[in-house]
Order: structure tokens, then C-alpha cells, then sequence
């Protein structure tokens, strides 16, 4: 009887063995979904962050007439008799996890953009809202810049009518935050 229950432990081995197998595929497969579920939510962030950043400078532009010279010019802008404050804080690249963005500078001086110092490759490719359109088929989420150019420098060659729709969007997105912050003075009694 000894040598059958040898072999009934050997067969319980085997069954265990494949178990531990079987379950170590299923959680590889999951890493996988939640990395690249976790490289979708990045990637929204950044959309998000990047909008911010290029309404803000639209602002921080329509107020001033010029480019903000620092991202930390956007915090707190104190050339009026009421500060004004373009960004709520300086958000975090959420590729790189850093406040390290590459900046987009302009060439008069100043700031007219970021983008993320990421060589990832992004996910999206395609469907992307009309004002970020020209990160269509990307290599990297260092192309993915974020820069506001004013309306009267604009100009529009054949084909591209995209840029137009681009600096349409940024325009309102700059009146809608102007009129946000306005709002807010009046609610708060400033």
C-alpha cells in the first residue's frame, strides 16, 4: 500500500505545480492590463495638465500682451492691482512624475508652451479632440506639445485649416478662464 499512496502524492504534486504555473500566468496577464490601464489614466492626466498649462499661458498672454517669462509667473501674476492667478500650482508632468517640463520657449522671449520630457511611447494615437489633433500617430509624449500662439501671428496655408480650429479653441478656453476668474472676484467681494 506504500507504493500507491507514493504515487497518489506525486500526482498531487503535479496538480499543485500546474496551479502555481497557471496562476502565475494569470497575474502576468493582469500586470499587463494594469500597466497599460495605468499608462491610459497618465495619459488623460497629461492631456488635462497640458490644457491647463497652455489656457493658463493663453491668459497670462491675454492679459499682458507678452509670454510669462517662468511657469512660476503663472502662480501668481502681480502687475494688476488684484493678483491674478493662472494656475492653482505647478502640476506634475505625469509621465516623469516631476515639475520638470521642457518648455516650448518663443521667439521674443518668454514662454509660449510645455510638453513632457518623456520618450514613452504613447497609447493614443488617434481621436484626439481638435485642438490637439497635430499629436495624431506621435513616437513619443515629448511630442506631445502643449503651446498657445496668439491669434494675429497665425497663419493659415492650405491644408492645415486643423491650426485654425486649434487656435479657435485656445482663444474661448482663454475668454472662459478670464470670465471663470472674474466670477470668482465678484463672488468673493474683490
Amino acid at each position: 500500500m506504500r507504493v500507491r499512496g507514493s504515487a497518489q502524492a506525486g500526482f498531487t504534486y503535479l496538480g499543485i505545480l500546474a496551479a502555481i504555473i497557471l496562476m502565475g500566468l494569470l497575474l502576468t496577464a493582469a500586470a499587463r492590463v494594469w500597466t497599460l490601464t495605468e499608462q491610459r489614466e497618465r495619459e488623460t492626466q497629461l492631456l488635462f495638465v497640458g490644457h491647463a498649462f497652455r489656457m493658463a499661458i493663453a491668459a497670462y498672454y491675454a492679459h499682458s500682451g507678452r509670454y510669462p517669462q517662468t511657469l512660476h509667473d503663472l502662480l501668481q501674476d502681480d502687475r494688476s492691482p488684484v493678483p491674478l492667478r493662472y494656475l492653482r500650482r505647478l502640476y506634475l508632468d505625469p509621465m516623469t512624475n516631476s515639475t520638470d517640463w521642457q518648455l516650448v520657449l518663443a521667439p521674443e522671449g518668454g514662454i509660449k508652451g510645455v510638453y513632457s520630457g518623456s520618450g514613452r511611447v504613447p497609447i493614443k494615437r488617434a481621436n484626439f479632440a481638435p485642438i490637439d489633433v497635430i499629436f495624431a500617430d506621435s513616437d513619443c509624449y515629448c511630442a506631445w506639445q502643449f503651446v498657445y500662439e496668439p491669434r494675429f501671428r497665425r497663419r493659415v496655408a492650405p491644408g492645415t485649416q486643423h491650426l485654425a480650429i486649434q487656435h479657435l479653441a485656445i482663444r474661448l478656453l482663454a475668454v472662459r478662464l478670464v470670465a471663470v476668474r472674474l466670477l470668482e472676484f465678484r463672488f468673493l467681494g474683490i
